[in-house]
């Protein structure tokens, strides 16, 4: 972790400018001066970020807002969306919450209803016991069987976190942390990262679409075509927002196909006959 210390320094001693500076002073419980929050560098942050991608995430126990425990292992298999909150914030992390469930539902409704899963951890373990994230989770109105809301010890928080390049540290008015969900594929890598407190919806789910639509080659070949269809088919709809099936390609794409067969299928029919005739 030596180089997570490294960088947590390097982010403390130097400036924020631009992008990241605003996504972290609004990360803050109210809005704080260049001068009242940890500086930040894009560089930086983006890099500790995007450093991890194509690593992959222990095997941590969590605790769910049940009181129950589990450990990271049992969700492979499948795409999982991580993000991490601290419940004592009171405008960002509920409001990016609530964003990411509402671009969570546009994604179930397409991908399916347990297509992935999502998991919400609060990063101050003093405070985000498993009792707070299920209140967290009730004033979002977050009811989804396959989202859990979770807690940890200090040390698994900062495992987690360096793995999932998620940087924070307390500053006068909370924690400052970079404002990020993290996409981990089925084998337990991270994929990629979504970042801002409103995201546009296809940041997240066009990577959700591309691993739920994967198939492995010892799959089926029916499953395989199937998946590669039902991707080639799932399309934003910028106007509404939303995704939606629309086959209407393949069947112009299989009518054109048909089309041609039937006209080659006359030709030769044609051809077949003149030369009879002829001999």
């Amino acid at each position: 972790m030596e180089w997570y210390r490294e960088a947590k320094k390097t982010l403390c001693r130097r400036a924020i400018k631009g992008f990241i500076f605003s996504l972290l002073a609004l990360a803050c419980p109210v809005l704080a001066s260049e001068d009242a929050v940890a500086e930040f560098t894009e560089k930086t942050a983006i890099e500790v970020s995007q450093g991890v991608l194509g690593r992959t995430v222990g095997n941590h126990e969590l605790i769910r807002s049940d009181g129950s425990r589990f450990k990271l292992n049992e969700y492979r298999g499948k795409p999982l969306v991580f993000s991490l909150v601290y419940t004592s914030c009171y405008h960002i992390c509920p409001t990016t919450t609530r964003h990411l469930a509402s671009v969570v539902e546009k994604a179930r409704k397409v991908l399916g209803e347990d297509s992935f899963r999502v998991i919400t951890l609060g990063f101050d373990h003093l405070n985000d016991t498993p009792d707070t994230m299920r209140q967290f989770a009730a004033t979002q109105g977050i009811d989804d069987p396959y989202w859990d809301f979770a807690s940890a010890t200090e040390e698994t928080v900062l495992a987690l976190s360096e793995q999932l390049g998620f940087i924070f540290f307390p500053s006068p008015n909370g924690f400052d942390h970079l404002i990020q969900a993290t996409v981990v594929d089925g084998k337990g890598m991270v994929f990629t990262q979504v970042y801002d407190i409103r995201f546009d919806t296809p940041l997240l789910v066009e990577p959700l679409k591309k691993l739920v639509f994967s198939s492995e080659d010892s799959a089926p070949l029916i499953s395989r075509v199937t998946n590669r269809i039902r991707l080639f088919c799932t399309v934003y709809d910028p106007i509404n927002d939303q995704y939606r099936i629309d086959y209407s390609i393949f069947i112009g794409m299989l009518i054109g196909l048909t089309t041609m067969g039937a006209v080659l299928y006359m030709v030769i029919r044609q051809w077949r006959s003149q030369n009879g005739s002829v001999s």
